[in-house]
């Protein structure tokens, strides 16, 4: 008999396998069946693909309609080595993609992934508006180079997305 049997006979008890630490070929680890394995993982390359590229359109999308919104130039800012432009932006880029990601893994299908990320989208933008009631001048101030008007900025989007 191959495997082992507790206490009675084999017919009345689970019969476990033999515990061989090197598997022969005709086990189900050999290069035949790992072979399959693999062609069995990347039957889900399409689908991953697929949600990637939707996610990078809505990454993009976010960026370009955000910087459209808001009255300081992000990139510009960015490239003039302003980091408080970077952390407000990163920041709320960070906020938009928790739920975006949070979207891909449970959507059923890239519809319902990007009725979401639009969604998103205009979550972010309304905690834009809200942010800036306490602070009425939030853009001159990124624009000025001051970090905390930039971290406030980023922050609840960041909470908001958790």
């Amino acid at each position: 008999m191959a495997g082992f049997c507790f206490w009675g006979r084999e017919q009345d008890f689970i019969v476990l396998p033999p515990l061989n630490r090197y598997p022969s070929p005709a086990d189900e680890w050999s290069l035949h069946d790992g072979g399959t394995m693999i062609l069995q993982s990347l039957a889900g390359l399409p689908a991953f693909l697929v949600y990637f590229c939707t996610g990078l359109i809505a990454i993009v999308a976010y960026l370009f309609l955000y910087t459209r919104i808001t009255p300081h130039n992000e990139f510009q800012l960015i490239r003039d080595n302003e980091p408080a432009a970077a952390i407000a932006l990163g920041l709320s880029l960070l906020g938009f993609v928790a739920p975006l990601v949070s979207a891909i893994a449970h959507s059923p299908n890239v519809l319902d992934c990007l009725i979401w990320a639009v969604i998103a989208l205009i979550v972010q933008v309304i905690m834009f508006f809200l942010v800036k009631v306490p602070v009425p001048n939030l853009s001159a101030r990124i624009a000025a180079g001051e970090l905390a008007p930039a971290i406030w900025l980023g922050c609840p989007r960041s909470r908001q997305a958790s």
